[in-house]
């Protein structure tokens, strides 16, 4: 019987512009965030798995998620609760180098409902990561945010950057749909 988590990475406060002090304002970080909450209540109340993932640079030369700063702590809207596991992780890569795979074998998952920041960072990283570790992945694009980036002197808006990732996830790697569409795996 498959056994689906809901993984969400890197929803910190310093990602968001509503936050005091962020350090590293995404683009639609509160929306995205808003709609990782309904998919976050919805796994709760169906007592199926939530992981939580915090980044955290090892260093204070970093530009955000200080060591033990408030900006490095999970936001309040998607904040764990109970016994909610949370990983801890040093890389853009939720699997590398901490227990995230040790705690989805615990659970018995094959199933993940992916979402978080940044869409071209972190959620690329870690869907790769598991699709190729065999589990079953799905992508909630409206749960999911980024920012601008320059590239050759072009800056490509946020839209464009996480439009841009989200089709290239859908086209070889996993199911991208909306929030909506993929509460129908709380269940």
């Amino acid at each position: 019987m498959s056994k689906t988590a809901l993984l969400l990475i890197d929803f910190q406060n310093d990602y968001f512009p509503s936050y005091s002090g962020a350090k590293w304002a995404l683009s639609g970080t509160e929306a995205a965030a808003a709609n990782a909450a309904i998919l976050l209540d919805a796994f709760r109340q169906q007592g199926l798995p939530v992981i939580h993932v915090r980044h955290e640079f090892p260093s204070n030369d970093a530009p955000f998620f200080l060591p033990h700063s408030d900006g490095a702590h999970i936001h309040a809207s998607v904040a764990p609760i109970d016994d909610e596991p949370v990983i801890l992780k040093h890389n853009i890569n939720s699997f590398r180098e901490t227990e995230l795979q040790h705690t989805l074998a615990q659970l018995n998952v094959d199933t993940l409902v992916i979402v978080g920041a940044m869409s071209h960072m972190c959620v690329d990283a870690v869907t790769r990561a598991a699709v190729d570790s065999n589990y079953e992945c799905h992508v909630a694009h409206d749960a999911c945010a980024t920012l601008d980036l320059v590239f050759n002197g072009v800056t490509v808006p946020a839209s464009q950057v996480h439009a841009a990732f989200m089709s290239a996830l859908g086209f070889g790697y996993c199911n991208v749909d909306s929030t909506q569409a993929l509460l129908a795996l709380a269940k």
